[in-house]
């Protein structure tokens, strides 16, 4: 029998990205195989560090000691508030300093050009360069210029990139949308106004995402703050607990495929 490939299209959503460990892990412990990641902002950085090759548990645990003290970079305000050179440097220590085409499975990583407005998609260089561009939420984290290009987060053009999955040769999508709009959300700063703007602006376009999708996972994350790095451990066991929900139907998605 010939058996589908399956891949993962992890949206942006800030620190509700943390979900993406919880989907990850539920797949893993059903033998469900993740085949390539396609990700967008927070889902390019979760899916860098698992295509690295850093165990699950280890991952958890840096996850929930993730502070943003650590790599914030504050600058004075021109392109965005923060530099986003620790960032950089965290990224690239955590992924060996390794290029994409060197992970254990096909990852691509979605960044948006400032420019033209196009998607752009990393599947090959360094990792760190192109997880720093998808993730650089516009007026927030300056933005990265690679390659005569100036880029910001991938969830501007693409916030739960299952086109990128399916071009890198998925044959089922799985996409896990972490970011839905807070209602009568608490806005109380710059950071609030854009990030709950670039939400809304998105929900839209999300809509025909889920329909091109074979299956659409969205843990219920939206009361927490997608700026705020402190219910991590919750976050995470929201995605596992969505994820185990919908293995049944997972499993027999992929049962009925016919290639």
């Amino acid at each position: 029998m010939k058996y589908p490939k399956i891949g993962l299209a992890l949206g942006s959503g800030g620190a509700r990205g943390f979900a993406h460990l919880g989907v990850i892990k539920a797949l893993k412990d059903a033998g469900i195989p993740i085949d390539l990641v396609a990700g967008s902002s927070m889902g390019a950085l979760v899916g860098s560090f698992y295509g690295a090759g850093i165990d699950l548990d280890r991952l958890y645990k840096l996850s929930t000691a993730f502070k943003r003290k650590y790599f914030l970079d504050f600058t004075v305000p021109k392109m965005g508030f923060i530099a986003g050179k620790r960032v950089k440097e965290f990224i690239k220590v955590f992924t060996h300093g390794k290029n994409i085409e060197d992970l254990s499975i096909p990852l691509g990583i979605v960044a948006t050009d400032l420019l033209t407005g196009e998607k752009v998609v990393f599947k090959k260089g360094p990792i760190a360069e192109a997880v720093r561009a998808s993730i650089s939420i516009p007026g927030i984290l300056v933005p990265e210029k690679y390659d005569g290009r100036i880029l910001v987060d991938g969830g501007v053009s693409d916030r739960v990139p299952v086109s990128v999955a399916k071009e890198m040769g998925a044959d089922i999508v799985i996409a896990v949308d972490v970011s839905r709009v807070k209602r009568n959300a608490e806005i109380s700063s710059i950071y609030d106004v854009i990030m709950q703007s670039i939400d809304i602006m998105q929900t839209e376009i999300l809509i025909s995402r889920e329909i091109a999708s074979d299956i659409m996972i969205r843990p219920p994350v939206e009361m927490y703050s997608s700026r705020a790095f402190t219910n991590i451990e919750e976050i995470i066991k929201i995605g596992e607990d969505e994820t185990k929900k919908q293995l049944s139907h997972i499993k027999s998605v992929i049962e009925s495929w016919e290639g």
